[in-house]
């Protein structure tokens, strides 16, 4: 078996495990935080997800080891230097990531496909498999510099893979915030609770995967206020439970707002711009909102 092999039959025993223990710990506080139709759709969105990743497998490690082997160090860096390699390939493709992340969050085309992740109004285990269902078909463009730094595709995306189970264990609320110290390193669960809230001063917040300090650097870092309480899920409620419209829900909208306008230049912009952004006025995305509360304030 691959390392990956491994590394999944040891992982997803664990993330229903983990589900059933959130289950009965929040049963016990009287709180419904699973809900079977919602829980149903996490799955199907992470068979659909799993299935685009098995599609594209040859096409990622394809482009990414071409770069790999043009690398501005050695090919395959991991063979000479171990240590330092693995070191260097986390905190590369953990700040690749972060951009992937901002870049679908502040462009509207992938914010239609990364807002499966963000469509439950529940915060639980199960939210962490809704996948991106179409992410697989981008994302390794994404970790390109890091192929460039003399990573091949099978550690670039071991790695993320590893990451991706720390990310499991940030969504739930049963975990309340950590030592000062690891707030200040880690995304942990608090922070991760402001980046799945759709509070106005939460949006597009905590993009990080496992370490919350690209976040500080980059200014997208926001503190979970006790004074503010997450509510989760879409600004426009997903409410639908159909297959094909729940993964497309996004696209939808999209192109209820390329019907508004015959201009080819503001349909660009429909695409590219971030999301809520509108040519008259109709939407406002977050940035434009948190300013007009500022005025409003002062």
């Amino acid at each position: 078996m691959s390392r990956e092999q491994i590394f999944l039959a040891i992982a997803v025993p664990l993330y229903f495990i983990a589900m059933m223990v959130e289950l009965y710990v929040q049963h016990k506080k009287e709180r419904a935080v699973y809900q079977l139709p919602d829980t149903l759709m996490s799955f199907w969105f992470a068979l659909l997800g799993a299935g685009f990743d098995l599609l594209m497998k040859g096409v990622c490690f394809l482009v990414l080891d071409w770069f790999n082997d043009h690398a501005v160090f050695a090919p395959n860096l991991l063979e000479h230097y171990p240590l330092f390699a693995w070191i260097l390939v986390f905190l590369a493709q953990d700040l690749a990531f972060y951009w992937l992340h901002r870049t679908e969050h502040g462009t509207r085309l992938f914010w239609a496909v990364h807002s499966n992740h963000h469509s439950s109004p529940n915060y639980n285990f199960a939210v962490a498999l809704r996948s991106s269902v179409f992410q697989p078909f981008y994302r390794f463009l994404f970790y390109i510099p890091v192929a460039w730094l003399g990573f091949d595709g099978l550690t670039i995306m071991f790695m993320y893979s590893a990451n991706q189970f720390y990310q499991f264990w940030l969504h739930t609320e049963t975990i309340p915030k950590l030592p000062r110290w690891v707030e200040a390193i880690f995304v942990t669960p608090s922070h991760h609770r402001v980046h799945h809230a759709s509070n106005l001063r939460y949006l597009d917040r905590n993009m990080g995967q496992v370490l919350i300090i690209w976040d500080r650097m980059f200014g997208t870092f926001q503190e979970e206020l006790e004074h503010d309480k997450p509510h989760y899920g879409l600004t426009k409620p997903l409410e639908t439970t159909h297959p094909v419209r729940a993964v497309l829900h996004e696209f939808y909208l999209l192109k209820e707002d390329w019907a508004r306008t015959d201009s080819f230049k503001t349909k660009l912009h429909y695409l590219f711009a971030p999301p809520g952004w509108s040519h008259d006025g109709k939407t406002k995305t977050a940035d434009e909102l948190r300013a007009e509360n500022e005025q409003k304030a002062g």
